[in-house]
């Protein structure tokens, strides 16, 4: 199972709404306002693009995004675009927290020692990406996403304003529908790797529609930057036995992204790459 919904006890509905309307108008400002974060090179901290893979997919998607990596380390206000910087931040905050609970409820549903992936660094790092999928006068002839698993992040938080969603499960896709107040939470190609297939990483895809734009945030776990290309990614030597052989080879986050990144959202899984 990759996504399940999760309420939390601080004001969900509150602070979705604000991240969610001020994404809105992100995206509802002038073009030179938007054209300033406009860049193609993934390497910076903040990033406003429509397709990271442009070049490299086999179809282009109907979706603008700003990206940002926003922890460890908080970025500053005027590192942000100036219209949603301060609920980015209180956001973040807000996400960081639950995301912790999950990695040690998994650590305990593997059998780990509770703080295991904590150890391994994978609460470390966030990404935000701010969605803006515009009303499109022929939806049925493209898809905001295409079919993918997500990339790097072991956690992903989603929020969307209507149904688009869908996950691929047991040969049909499966409607996610948005709930006021929850979370979408989605595992990750590297869970899958780290874990040895005991946690599968769940194929999911955007619709768009010709009606209404629609608005979604995205929070990845994807360990800290500062070791992308440093620290080893591999499996879990506890999950490992005569029953359970190694499935994947090590990696690098920093490879994995390269990986990802080259093939696009191409309805594949950069796992295979990886795969013994």
């Amino acid at each position: 199972m990759g996504h399940f919904p999760s309420d939390q006890s601080w004001d969900p509905l509150s602070m979705m709404e604000q991240m969610l309307e001020r994404t809105r108008k992100l995206y509802e400002q002038e073009p030179d306002e938007r054209k300033k974060w406009y860049t193609t090179d993934t390497s910076k901290r903040v990033v406003y693009n429509s397709n990271f893979d442009l070049y490299h997919a086999p179809s282009a998607n109907w979706r603008d995004t700003l990206y940002c990596q926003i922890a460890p380390d908080l970025p500053k206000p005027e590192e942000l675009p100036e219209i949603c910087s301060d609920i980015m931040i209180e956001y973040t905050e807000h996400v960081l927290q639950p995301g912790r609970t999950l990695f040690l409820l998994i650590c305990e549903s593997l059998g780990l020692k509770f703080n295991h992936l904590e150890e391994m660094n994978c609460a470390e790092g966030l990404a935000m990406l701010c969605h803006y999928y515009p009303e499109c006068p022929q939806s049925e002839l493209t898809l905001g996403k295409s079919p993918h698993t997500d990339r790097v992040s072991l956690l992903c938080f989603s929020t969307t304003t209507f149904l688009a969603y869908k996950f691929f499960t047991k040969n049909q896709w499966v409607d996610i529908p948005p709930l006021p107040g929850a979370l979408v939470i989605n595992i990750g190609d590297l869970l899958q790797l780290v874990s040895n297939d005991r946690f599968l990483s769940a194929s999911h895809r955007v619709l768009v529609n010709s009606v209404k734009p629609r608005v979604s945030v995205a929070c990845f776990f994807n360990g800290d930057p500062r070791i992308f290309t440093t620290v080893a990614c591999g499996l879990i030597p506890e999950l490992l036995s005569e029953d359970n052989p190694p499935k994947y080879r090590s990696t690098t986050i920093g490879e994995y992204v390269n990986v990802y990144n080259a093939k696009g959202l191409d309805g594949t899984s950069a796992l295979a790459h990886f795969r013994l």
